[in-house]
């Protein structure tokens, strides 16, 4: 429902509140905007994986006057299958429902938050623009650069690979499970303009 005129009211619940985080960003959460500008994509939660990050970001850009949905993924947690073997993996796939893609092709533009390890993200991040043709910003806890994503055979802004979807921005130092710093919703609220203007 519109409050005022910039204001969002937007429900960002899956069910009743049973598990962790009360009911609030379960697995399978879609929090549609009123136009599909921009999907922020989140972790399943978990232990480890809470999408507190996501949800503070989807809410600055919400202030800021871009549409974000968000999107919690079902099976957010691990790694795809075809990511090499990696120790300390906790023997959970990585994968998406075919609602969840169709979900984030529905947008002109994704931010992708799947983690700090950057041998599990860069796969998952390989694994969405395999199956979804849109360019994408990604959020990271360690620092990462164009060209590792570029060795696994992701499309960025600067090299075509194999995926039609492609890494258009990086920002890291976003800490799983944490605030995030002003200075970093600052970063993250420029590189989504940029790339709107890009797309202009």
């Amino acid at each position: 429902m519109a409050v005022g005129r910039e204001t969002q009211v937007v429900a960002c619940r899956k069910g009743q509140g049973l598990g962790l985080g009360g009911g609030i960003a379960q697995r399978g959460t879609f929090a549609k905007a009123w136009q599909n500008d921009v999907i922020a994509v989140a972790m399943s939660p978990g232990t480890r994986h809470v999408p507190r990050p996501v949800c503070e970001i989807t809410t600055e850009l919400r202030d800021r006057g871009i549409n974000t949905g968000e999107l919690v993924l079902y099976g957010g947690d691990g790694t795809p299958a075809e990511a090499p073997i990696l120790g300390g993996g906790h023997g959970i796939a990585f994968g998406l429902e075919p609602r969840e893609m169709d979900i984030i092709g529905g947008h002109k533009l994704a931010i992708l938050h799947h983690g700090n390890v950057k041998q599990h993200f860069i796969y998952k991040t390989r694994f969405v623009l395999k199956r979804v043709n849109i360019p994408a910003i990604i959020l990271s806890q360690c620092p990462v650069s164009f060209e590792d994503f570029e060795r696994i055979g992701v499309s960025t802004r600067f090299k075509e690979g194999e995926t039609p979807g492609k890494v258009v921005a990086i920002v890291s130092g976003i800490i799983r499970r944490e605030s995030v710093p002003q200075e970093k919703l600052n970063e993250i609220v420029s590189k989504v303009k940029m790339c709107f203007r890009e797309l202009a």
